[in-house]
């Protein structure tokens, strides 16, 4: 228990269950987005879909989470054919 003191003395801290939930609902997204596009040779589905599973990895804020995953789900439905 000391080391987690000691991280978030330091400024880490762990995610909320909301994040983790969000990240690998919005990772599953993109990974099916990704094959559905590169099987259908759709350039911007199959980058979408990069883009839905790496963007978590950049984003700390929960919220930021859901309002840029939101963002890319449109942007996926609207460039879907």
């Amino acid at each position: 228990m000391d080391q987690l003191q000691t991280l978030q003395s330091l400024g880490f801290t762990l995610p909320s269950p909301a994040y983790i939930f969000g990240a690998v609902l919005f990772g599953i997204i993109g990974y099916a987005a990704y094959r559905y596009g590169k099987k259908s040779s759709l350039v911007y589905t199959k980058w979408i879909g990069v883009a839905l599973m790496l963007y978590p990895y950049a984003i700390s804020e929960t919220w930021l989470l859901y309002i840029v995953g939101g963002a890319l789900c449109v942007g996926l439905y609207l460039f879907r054919e």
